[in-house]
């Protein structure tokens, strides 16, 4: 079984702007412990972004990303030109392409080149690293356009990963070992060429916390070799589509492989609600983002149409990509209601065009943990001919069955599925049931290329091993926390309460998530939000709650963040016209004892009281 080592509370006061979890070299997490610091990131402020070595990975550079950037500049770049780097030549062509689309638009067209960097291991390199070349990809851009390009890498969740990056420079000589020079003055001719690197002296660990960070995932067995890689995807696949009729143990001492994926381990139908679903429905990526994002690329491919129709964080990919969206962004019964009505004006006027792409949305939603009415979403699919794509990342497949009301769900594995916080990855799966499943699996079969980085898949497999036990504790721990903040609510009751109300999906469209929960077994999710009547009430709880502090969700320890400050602060305003308050408090809550979870809580609460 996989060891979870459990901060305690005086253990989670990590210092602005280093990882959460602390002394974890790809922490997907970073220390944001008062409002005040939520705040001043947003805003820019020095003394935050200054302080910062670490960040959610789409939205910080991983500081190993950057080192391996700075390289590729200096080789192949011209002055005044930066870069970003992609691990496939389609994903890098796909950059290039929304550049200068997006920059068209602007009127100012740029001119984006792209270099292969083909990274080999030398004579010397250890006997894991042999014959295991790293195949890197370079979209180089004027510096100027930075932003234009950080879109991309945001929004798609395709740019590499740390872990490819310190592979990458484990092959590369150090930079402080050789003469620098000066970049190139004048652009390579083509606009693919290939280069090839040799493997130079191994760089030495760059400080204390890097040292520590490997020890630990050393010491508990978190450094996995990398010829487990593909039985490693094997058994992901498998546990996603839910065909392994037991979660087989390693024998021995042997924890390292991934039995689960032994090709010739014995299947059974899927539990997901789908008996047909087999591990080849399932498509793994680097990202949770990464698989929204192909889906939508998909959805066109296969269903040409006028519009799609999101619910949630998909909505910038929609915006930027393709022919455009319409957001209903209450993901109540009234926002269905709009959608019929749209959808039977559209269809008379144009009978033989169907009036939309896809439907995207979340099961349940981020942040106020509403649950959409899947059976209508189904039948009005199936009339309208529209495809459902549902994410169950916050509702995860323990607690949930929604695969036989969507035509493809999609899933960030980076959250409860991993736990540790340490690795990224996301999943897509098809429904051989939908309507639309011949086309879309063709279309999968011919396009799809396997750009996930073996050793970020080798942890994730580790990592997921344990992920129902962990994931039912979970549940209840969150529940626990929930019933004792709803008591204490307005809407509990309690008429002069400081808090307002509780977001979880046992008091929000229940009868909805009744219908996709599993029976006897399912539980209400890990995430809830919490409103307060003031915003110093607000902060003042999100302060004195001693726990880690900081973006992500569904960590094997509890996190919290003040998410409409960090996810929306450039429009509040916009944000709270779907009520998403500026003062709504997100926590993930983890696998500590519930006592303290409750005690710590309970603290966080009195010190809100008396504001």
């Amino acid at each position: 079984m996989p060891v979870t080592a459990m901060a305690r509370p005086h253990e989670t006061d990590v210092a602005l702007g280093l990882g959460v979890p602390p002394f974890t070299p790809h922490a997907i997490s970073v220390s944001l412990p008062t409002w005040r610091d939520n705040v001043g990131y947003e805003e820019g402020d020095e003394r935050v972004v200054s302080a910062m070595v670490s960040g959610y990975p789409r939205f910080f550079v991983h500081l190993s990303i950057r080192k391996l950037a700075k390289i590729c500049e200096q080789k192949f770049g011209v002055q005044g030109e930066s870069c970003m780097l992609y691990p496939t030549q389609k994903i890098a062509e796909e950059c290039r392409s929304f550049m200068q689309r997006r920059s068209a638009l602007d009127g100012v067209a740029i001119n984006a080149r792209l270099i292969q960097f083909l990274i080999t291991p030398g004579d010397n390199a250890p006997a894991e690293l042999e014959g295991a070349s790293a195949d890197l990809h370079i979209v180089l851009f004027p510096s100027d356009a930075q932003p234009l390009a950080k879109q991309f890498w945001q929004h798609t969740g395709l740019g590499i990963s740390s872990r490819l990056a310190e592979y990458c420079l484990s092959m590369l000589p150090d930079p402080q070992d050789r003469p620098s020079s000066p970049p190139l003055r004048k652009p390579l001719n083509k606009h693919y060429a290939a280069k090839g690197f040799t493997k130079g002296k191994q760089p030495p660990q760059e400080s204390f916390i890097g040292d520590l960070g490997t020890y630990l995932e050393e010491r508990y067995g978190r450094n996995l070799p990398f010829a487990h890689a593909e039985s490693a995807k094997r058994a992901l696949r498998r546990r996603i589509a839910g065909v392994l009729l037991r979660e087989p143990t390693p024998p021995g001492d042997n924890r390292d492989e991934p039995i689960a994926g032994a090709e010739h381990l014995a299947m059974g139908p899927s539990a997901r609600g789908v008996p047909e679903v087999s591990e080849s429905d399932v498509f793994l990526y680097s990202t949770g983002m990464a698989a929204i994002y192909s889906t939508h690329v998909l959805a066109s491919a296969v269903r040409p149409a006028a519009r799609a129709f999101p619910y949630a964080d998909t909505l910038k990919i929609l915006e930027k990509w393709g022919p455009g969206c319409h957001f209903f962004g209450h993901g109540l019964d009234t926002d269905l209601d709009t959608l019929e009505n749209m959808l039977q004006t559209e269809s008379e006027a144009n009978p033989s065009n169907p009036p939309v792409l896809s439907l995207f949305t979340e099961f349940p939603s981020n942040p106020l943990l509403r649950a959409a009415d899947l059976p209508r979403i189904r039948a009005l699919a199936d009339k309208y001919d529209f495809l459902v794509v549902v994410d169950e990342t916050i509702g995860n497949f323990v607690n949930v069955e929604v695969l036989s009301y969507a035509d493809i769900v999609v899933s960030s594995l980076t959250k409860i599925f991993s736990g540790a916080a340490n690795c990224m990855g996301g999943s897509l799966t098809l429904n051989p049931r939908g309507r639309h499943y011949a086309a879309l699996k063709a279309h999968m079969k011919a396009t799809f290329e396997d750009s996930y980085f073996g050793q970020d898949a080798v942890f994730l497999e580790r990592n997921s091993r344990d992920s129902l036990r962990r994931i039912r504790l979970i549940d209840g721990n969150t529940e626990a926390v929930c019933d004792f903040l709803r008591s204490r609510s307005q809407a509990g009751g309690k008429a002069d309460g400081v808090v307002k109300d509780v977001f979880y999906p046992k008091w929000q469209t229940r009868d909805h998530y009744e219908k996709c929960r599993i029976k006897e077994s399912g539980g209400f999710g890990g995430l809830f939000s919490v409103t307060f009547t003031s915003l110093k009430a607000s902060a003042t709880f999100f302060d004195t709650l001693p726990f880690f502090k900081g973006p992500s969700l569904g960590t094997n320890f509890t996190l919290a963040c003040p998410y409409t400050v960090l996810a929306h602060f450039a429009e509040l305003d916009w944000a709270a016209k779907y009520e998403v308050e500026t003062g709504l408090v997100r926590v993930s809550v983890g696998m500590e004892e519930r006592d303290v979870l409750l005690k710590s809580v309970e603290k966080a609460l009195l010190a809100a009281e008396a504001t």
